[in-house]
C-alpha cells in the first residue's frame, strides 16, 4: 500500500472513531469494555493496515475488523458493577445470536444489509430476520416509564406518541433543568430521553446529572445534532446516544436497548 492510501484510510478510521466507539458501547454494555475492543482494534489495523481493505467501503471495514476482535474474544462482557449492569447481562444472553449486532448496525449506524452481510461475515438474507429477533426480544422483555426531556414540543409530542407505542408509560415532559428535576424526583422514571439543549438556554446534561445524583441507576438517552462532539473520549460518556433528526426506528431501538440494556452512564459538558 503507497502512503497516500495508507493516509487516507487512517484519515477514514479517524472520522469513523467516535461511531465505533458508540456502537462498542452499545454493544458491550459498557463504556470501558467497548472503548477497550475499539483500542484493540485500532492496534490490529496499526500491525495490518491491509485488514481495511477487505471489502471496497473502509467504514464497513473499519467495523468488520472491530466485530471480529469482539468475536473472536467470546463476544463477553466485563463482570457487572452494579444491579442494572447484571440485569443487562442477564438479558443479552438471551438474545438471538448476532440479532442485537444487526440491529445496532442497522438502525443506530445507519448500515444497509448487505454491509451489515459484511461487518458479521454472515449472508445477506440473514440481517432481516435478526434484526426483527432482536426487536421482538426487546420490546417483550420489559415496560416501564420515561421521562422525556425535550423542549421543543413537536419532537416532544413524537417521542411521546413512540414511547407509548412501545408498552411505556410517560411520566412528565420537561422544558428546563428545573421542570426535569422536579418531575424525576416526584415520580422516579425507569428511562430517562434526554434533549442536551433545553428551553430556558440549561443543559439536559446537567439535568440528568442532577437528577442521578440523588436517584441513581436511571438509564438514559441522550439526543443532540452533534454527536461527534460529545463521543470524544473524555469520560465519563452516553451509553445510549441518538442523533437529530431521528427517524422512529432509531428511537424505538434506542428506548429498547436502554430498557433491555440499562446503563447510566452519563457525560459532562
Amino acid at each position: 500500500m503507497n502512503p497516500a492510501d495508507e493516509a487516507s484510510l487512517t484519515a477514514v478510521i479517524g472520522r469513523n472513531l467516535p461511531y465505533l466507539r458508540r456502537y462498542g458501547r452499545a454493544l458491550t454494555g459498557n463504556q470501558t469494555s467497548g472503548d477497550r475492543f475499539a483500542a484493540t482494534t485500532l492496534e490490529a489495523l496499526l500491525e495490518d493496515i491491509s485488514a481495511m481493505q477487505v471489502v471496497p467501503d473502509p467504514k464497513v471495514a473499519l467495523f468488520r475488523a472491530f466485530h471480529l476482535v469482539w468475536s473472536s474474544a467470546g463476544s463477553p462482557l466485563d463482570e457487572p458493577d452494579n444491579p442494572l449492569s447484571a440485569r443487562a447481562q442477564g438479558h443479552m444472553s438471551k438474545l438471538t445470536p448476532n440479532s442485537r449486532e444487526a440491529l445496532l448496525l442497522n438502525v443506530v449506524e445507519g448500515f444497509l444489509p448487505d454491509q451489515i452481510a459484511d461487518i458479521l461475515q454472515i449472508d445477506s438474507d440473514q440481517v432481516a430476520p435478526l434484526i426483527q429477533a432482536a426487536v421482538k426480544d426487546m420490546e417483550a422483555s420489559v415496560a416501564g416509564s420515561v421521562l422525556v426531556i425535550e423542549d421543543e414540543a413537536i419532537i416532544a409530542l413524537d417521542i411521546v406518541d413512540i414511547v407509548r407505542s412501545l408498552g411505556h408509560s410517560v411520566t412528565g415532559t420537561a422544558r428546563t433543568h428545573a421542570e426535569a428535576v422536579a418531575m424525576a424526583l416526584s415520580d422516579p422514571p425507569d428511562l430517562i430521553l434526554a434533549d442536551i439543549q433545553l428551553a430556558d438556554k440549561s443543559s439536559g446534561i446537567d439535568a440528568v446529572n442532577d437528577i442521578l445524583a440523588q436517584v441513581p441507576d436511571i438509564p438514559v438517552i441522550f439526543i443532540t445534532a452533534f454527536p461527534e462532539r460529545l463521543l470524544t473520549g473524555r469520560r465519563p460518556e452516553p451509553a445510549f446516544l441518538i442523533t437529530k433528526p431521528f427517524s422512529e426506528d432509531q428511537l424505538r431501538s434506542a428506548v429498547g436497548q436502554a430498557m433491555f440494556f440499562a446503563s447510566t452512564e452519563t457525560l459532562s459538558d
